[in-house]
């Protein structure tokens, strides 16, 4: 089991440990992220997952946020814009209210549920409202994405969240958001259709009326999860099986990219940069792995974007900025269209099954992020947590990020076939967060205080922190 927080971790290890399946501890952590994780994730966002089971066809789930409107009777709403920095860049969105689609993870993660779990819907619930009880310690990595979004996360009511007394939550503090209690009890009760015709449907409605937003009762009533048949490619890695149509898959990548087996650490970074290109815009997400005892496998992204800067009163459930997201605005949409999505969970089959399952977080540098570890795993034979913490390159154009600790020779060789390379002072966010679980163990991304562990060990993945 491997995910963004050692709390989610622990909510699917609990699970696996009670009998149940991939997809029961998935969805179990995915709920646990939405009290541990909300800087990075929330109720009211949406997501992708990929499911396998030995024997039987992979298949994909989207429960993404879509496009509102649907009976607005012409109503508009404008949103606000927001420079966020990151890194060294500023980088513009849009938030506020009607840069809020319509929520897809409720429904996903219900219908993940009733399509492959095993235990009771409450079950999976508890270990969230355990949570939301008892609030949670904020790890350095989650207040690191913090400082950076404080702008937004402090916004109305997340100021009372994230800034408790004037003061913004830093490394170690207990974050509280006991409006969360009663909004997972309703999860709890009423199952992933709250939000779309029962209590937290009639909340949302009112947040919509009283603000102004776009999201209209038919919007929510219309919703519904799509399932597809993964896509799958080959590669000299194996059966990479993902979703079709993303923004961001790493599929193409691992077609093109040669074996890195042998190659010197010029020769690799080389073949890195040469494969990989995209932009550098922020955007928070988590991402979970789940595999169980029978070689079952979940691997779950979700999001809520920067989040709109608006709470669901009484709920402490921030609204998702999906609409503001320029990155996944491809195309006329239409009221009840599927946004695009960039999330990119992947699993590889080998000879004896299933050799990797693996996701990442990080917007547009997920994929970079994904394709370095997944190589390291596969190709060069380095343990998750090993290949999970080793020194990242992300390519813009002629532009080639790199975190420290990376060869020289490597730096010069980019340097010598003309790239920008620019070196950055310390391990970083922007470089993606990656979960992956495979055949040599689990790893969580130390860069988002990252956690994994395994059904048979009580140790924790030390990729949680670097050396």
């Amino acid at each position: 089991m491997a995910a963004g927080h050692p709390a989610t971790v622990e909510a699917g290890i609990e699970v696996l440990d009670a009998g149940g399946s991939a997809v029961d501890a998935a969805v179990a952590a995915s709920l646990a992220s939405c009290v541990a994780e909300t800087v990075m994730t929330g109720l009211l966002g949406g997501g992708h997952a990929i499911v396998y089971a030995p024997g039987e066809e992979a298949r994909t789930l989207d429960f993404f946020v879509a496009a509102p409107g649907l009976g607005a009777g012409g109503r508009e709403a404008e949103p606000r814009q927001l420079e966020v920095p990151f890194g060294v860049e500023i980088v513009h969105y849009a938030i506020g209210v009607a840069s809020c689609g319509v929520p897809g993870l409720p429904a996903g993660l219900h219908e993940l549920w009733r399509d492959g779990g095993r235990l009771p819907w409450e079950d999976l619930v508890e270990p969230a409202l355990r949570l939301a009880r008892g609030g949670v310690e904020l790890p350095a990595g989650h207040a690191a994405c913090l400082a950076m979004l404080e702008p937004v996360m402090t916004m109305g009511a997340g100021a009372r969240i994230y800034a408790p007394n004037g003061r913004l939550l830093g490394p170690g503090d207990r974050v509280e958001q006991p409006g969360l209690v009663p909004a997972l009890e309703l999860v709890a009760r009423e199952g992933g259709r709250t939000l779309y015709e029962g209590a937290l449907a009639e909340a949302l409605l009112a947040s919509m009326e009283e603000l102004g937003g776009l999201v209209t009762r038919r919007d929510l009533e219309v919703y519904e999860p799509r399932w597809q048949r993964a896509d799958a490619r080959a590669s000299m890695r194996g059966l990479v099986l993902g979703r079709a149509g993303g923004l961001n898959s790493p599929q193409p990548v691992f077609e093109r990219l040669p074996s890195l087996a042998e190659a010197s650490a010029g020769e690799r970074v080389l073949a890195l940069a040469g494969a990989l290109d995209g932009d550098d815009r922020a955007g928070e997400t988590t991402n979970i792995t789940a595999v169980d005892r029978e070689g079952n496998a979940c691997v779950l992204t979700t999001s809520l974007g920067l989040g709109s800067g608006d709470w669901l009163p009484g709920f402490d459930l921030h609204l998702n900025s999906m609409l503001g997201e320029a990155d996944l605005l491809v195309g006329e949409l239409a009221p009840g269209d599927r946004m695009a999505s960039m999330m990119a969970p992947t699993l590889i089959l080998g000879e004896r099954g299933l050799a990797l399952a693996a996701g990442a977080a990080g917007g547009t540098r997920l994929r970079s992020a994904l394709v370095q570890v997944v190589a390291g795993i596969l190709d060069e034979g380095l343990e998750p947590s090993v290949a999970t913490r080793r020194p990242r390159l992300h390519r813009v154009g002629d532009v080639v990020h790199v975190e420290p600790g990376l060869d020289p020779q490597a730096l010069g060789a980019l340097e010598r076939e003309g790239y920008d390379v620019r070196c950055w002072e310390a391990p970083h966010h922007y470089f993606g967060g990656v979960s992956a679980v495979g055949v040599r163990g689990a790893a969580g991304d130390p860069r988002r205080s990252g956690a994994a562990r395994t059904i048979d060990r009580n140790d924790v993945d030390q990729s949680s922190t670097f050396p």
